[in-house]
Order: structure tokens, then sequence, then C-alpha cells
């Protein structure tokens, strides 16, 4: 039986050829992202803002109306609710007494964490768990976590900071690894890919929690991976086809690498699509996000790291006189590709 191929052998597509467009919506999702986060903000998970979380499973659909009201004339606070994929269950947010919503303006002094402060969150969460009790006959109070404000500044910064010093990394070994234009399309690309994650929780609202901060780091290095295995196949044909165009040469290495990039991300889509879907509620947002950026990391490996070798002007001969080409033999001359500008 032979196997089955998703891209033909000799694939010939212009992927460069539609480059200015790929540009132009990428902008665009960059600012949309952008505005979002700073208008909107996120909504930050019990991990970061510190306080109580609790998952609550009615017995039947209740009204988010009804809920907010009893929750108000409980003067618990600014509690936050969150109706999950099932329409039953409710994740009820208790933030600290006196903590900031925004965990930036926390730890940078905005609303430190009292005295008492852990609680009087421990007291309104037992008063909203009893008075839910009543009101609601055979509801299931699920799992509860706790985290104070220091703990979760103290994550909001490491994460922070991890995230920051993985895309540096990342750069610098490229930098050393190829030249410094792969390193500076490769963080160029990670900008790309986590701005519009966060762009997304901003629109979506799902909590960003630190299994959100562990999906971004597992994109980065998705979208690195991908990113390398086209450039390693970029500096070999530059260094081959010294005839041919820098858009021809980049379009000859994203189809000769298409087969690869094209199975891979399939093989994740289909599991990822298959967990959202049936998947439990506690990783919806691990999930949502991670399918996001392989969408999103491979349409960048192709029209966002590659495009941004030809803009810093990169050609056949850029690296000639520091890697004279061993190679002997005829050279191929570059095949054009229809539609090509």
């Amino acid at each position: 039986m032979r196997p089955m191929k998703f891209v033909p052998d000799n694939t010939n597509i212009a992927f460069l050829s539609y480059r200015r467009i790929a540009l132009i919506v990428s902008i665009i999702l960059l600012l949309s992202s952008v505005a979002l986060v700073a208008m909107k903000g996120l909504n930050w998970g019990i991990d970061f803002v510190g306080g109580q979380s609790i998952r609550v499973t009615f017995q039947k659909p209740v009204e988010m109306s009804e809920l907010r009201g009893r929750l108000d004339q409980m003067d618990v606070g600014d509690v936050i609710i969150q109706q999950m994929t099932d329409p039953k269950v409710v994740s009820i947010r208790i933030p600290l007494e006196g903590e900031a919503t925004n965990p930036i303006g926390k730890c940078v002094g905005a609303g430190v964490s009292k005295d008492g402060a852990a609680d009087q969150s421990n007291k309104i969460a037992s008063k909203v768990r009893n008075e839910l009790t009543k009101a609601y006959p055979g509801v299931n109070i699920g799992s509860v976590n706790s985290v104070s404000g220091k703990v979760g500044c103290e994550l909001f910064s490491t994460g922070s900071l991890a995230l920051a010093l993985a895309m540096l990394g990342i750069s610098l070994f490229i930098w050393f690894r190829f030249e410094w234009q792969f390193g500076v399309g490769a963080l160029v690309t990670l900008f790309h890919d986590v701005v519009l994650t966060f762009g997304f929780f901003a629109l979506t609202r799902l909590p960003f929690d630190l299994n959100v901060v562990a999906a971004i780091l597992t994109i980065v290095g998705y979208s690195l991976n991908d990113t390398i295995v086209i450039f390693d196949r970029i500096r070999e044909n530059l260094r081959k086809y010294r005839k041919m165009e820098i858009e021809e040469v980049l379009n000859l290495s994203v189809n000769e690498t298409l087969s690869r990039t094209v199975t891979t991300s399939m093989s994740l889509i289909i599991t990822l699509t298959i967990l959202l879907l049936v998947g439990p509620e506690s990783i919806f947002g691990f999930t949502a996000s991670m399918l996001l950026g392989i969408v999103i990391g491979t349409f960048s490996s192709f029209y966002i790291s590659a495009p941004v070798l030809i803009w810093l002007k990169v050609n056949p001969d850029s690296f000639l006189n520091r890697e004279p080409a061993a190679t002997t033999g005829a050279e191929r001359i570059g095949e054009s590709f229809s539609g090509q500008k």
C-alpha cells in the first residue's frame, strides 16, 4: 500500500507572491490585538490576581443575571462570574480584599496585599458557598483554588520573565546558528505569534492563567521549530543556487519543506480540536491557545519569517565572503512560479 501524501511531489506554489497581502493582514491583526489588550485588558486568572476561584455545578442551566443579582445582594465585593462551555457549570472568582485586579499594577505597588486580606477572602468564599447551597438545592460546589496576592505577583513576574528570556535566547541562538538577519526574522515571527495570542484572550475573555503561559511557551517552541527547518533549507539553497533571485529561493525552500509542515500541523490540529471539543474544562484555555498558536505559527513561518529576509536585503551573495560555496557542477536556474510578482 502506497503511503498517502498530503502534498504532491514537485509542488510549486508562489507563497512569496502574496507576502504583501499577508503583511497587511498581519498588521491589522497586530494592531487590533494591541488595542484589545490596551482597552479591555486580559481576564486574569486567579493564579495572577490572588484570591479564590470556586467551580459550581447547578442541577440545570442558571440565569447569569439572577446569579449576579444574588451575589450582589450578598455584598461580597467585586466577584467575577463566568459561564463555562457547559451552561450548568459556572466559575466564581473572588479577588482578595483590597487587591488590584491588574497584576501589573499590583506588582509595582498599586494595591499591595493588606493584613487579613486572605482571611477576608476565605470568609467571603464560605458565605458564597453557604448562600448558593440554600438558594439552589442540589448544587455541587466543586474545586476551590486559592492563591495569595504575593504568590500571584511572583507568578506573573516569573512567567513574564520566562517568556521574554525564551524569545531572546531563541533569537540569539538563530543569530549564531545562521546570520543576524535570520535572528531578526525569528524574533519578529515570535513577537507576531505571541501578540496575536494575547489579542485572542483579550477578545474571548477566557481566563489568562499559568496554563496559558505554558501554552504560549509551547507555541513559541513549535513556531521556532518550523521556522528553523525553513531557515535551514533557505541557507542551503542560497549556497546552491546563486543565480536564483531571492524570492525564487525562498519559494523553493518553503515548497521543499511544505510536506513536513503540513503533516506536523494537521496532526496537531486534529488532536487539539478533539481535545477542545471533548476535553476537560480545566484545560480549555490551554487547548484553545495551542490550537490558535499552531495555525498562527504555520502562517507566520510562510509569510513572516521568510519575507523578513527580503526586507532585510538578503540575496544569494549576502554570505558569499563568509561561507564560500564549495560545491561544483551546474547550478540550477530559478524556475518561474506562477502568479509571482
